[in-house]
């Protein structure tokens, strides 16, 4: 079983976890955020990337996404957990929390979202047989269903990791995507509280809809960093998300082996699914 990690640097030091290689890719999307680490972690396969790179230097607008999540396809991944600092909108979920989204909002503006682009699309490079490739390959246009975006088990696998550690946290969040790298307005904040957004952050869209479009299961969980603007009574600095993410680096790296320890080997869903009857 290979499962991606997506976060920060550093993510992979954790005690239990063998560093077996850093692999560089190249992709027909252009190169990765960084090298992916390929470790080893009891029976599973663990590979991490730095979305920002090490030493965070790209900001969300310029990830190279589709870079990112193809390069988990070429090393065999099926499964994706994504890990990020958000800023709370609904007043339950405060700094520190943990939440496990499980819809999203996209106000996200110049980022490619698809693989998938008709007559422009890139050939798949990999050895892989299937409907990526076939889609792909024959210039197909792709529409997929994100009804329920999030896969189930991995979700369920999130709550019962956190729920183990007893640490606090929301099994249901709705995460909107915005472009950054500026922090949203108190009036943005207002008309996405007004949607029923529970958290915000820049990073989430379009690295799920992208994992969907691969039929790579896929699940995050983030960390409440502080409240957004608006309903924060202080002005917003980046000071607050890095300590609060210090302050929760080790109960991260509990929450990821607890999840790795728990996850079922047979899945009981419809994710690899998702391109039936997608294409036109």
């Amino acid at each position: 079983m290979k499962i991606g990690i997506i976060g920060g640097s550093g993510l992979y030091q954790i005690d239990g976890f063998k560093i077996l290689e850093e692999k560089e890719l190249n992709t027909p999307f252009g190169e990765p955020s960084d090298k992916y680490i390929i470790t080893e972690y009891k029976d599973k396969t663990v590979i991490f990337l730095p979305r920002h790179g090490k030493g965070h230097k790209f900001p969300p607008h310029l990830i190279n996404y589709r870079a990112n999540i193809w390069g988990f396809r070429k090393l065999g991944v099926k499964y994706i957990l994504s890990i990020s600092a958000v800023g709370g909108i609904n007043p339950k979920m405060k700094g520190g929390d943990f939440v496990i989204a499980n819809q999203f909002i996209d106000f996200t503006k110049s980022r490619v979202s698809t693989f998938y682009e008709g007559i422009f699309s890139k050939e798949d490079d990999t050895d892989l047989n299937d409907k990526v490739k076939e889609y792909l390959n024959n210039k197909r246009v792709v529409h997929i269903d994100v009804s329920e975006p999030f896969c189930p088990v991995m979700k369920e696998s999130l709550k019962n990791a956190l729920s183990s550690l007893n640490l606090p946290f929301h099994q249901n969040g709705c995460y909107v995507a915005t472009e950054g790298p500026r922090l949203e307005s108190s009036a943005e904040i207002k008309a996405l509280s007004i949607l029923e957004a529970d958290i915000v952050g820049m990073t989430l869209i379009p690295e799920l809809v992208l994992a969907r479009e691969l039929a790579i299961h896929f699940a995050s969980v983030h960390i409440v960093t502080n409240f957004a603007a608006g309903i924060s009574e202080n002005r917003l600095t980046s000071d607050e998300v890095i300590e609060m993410m210090k302050q929760r680096n080790e109960d991260i790296k509990n929450i990821l082996k607890q999840f790795l320890d728990n996850i079922p080997s047979n899945f009981n869903c419809s994710c690899e699914e998702v391109l039936e009857r997608a294409a036109i």
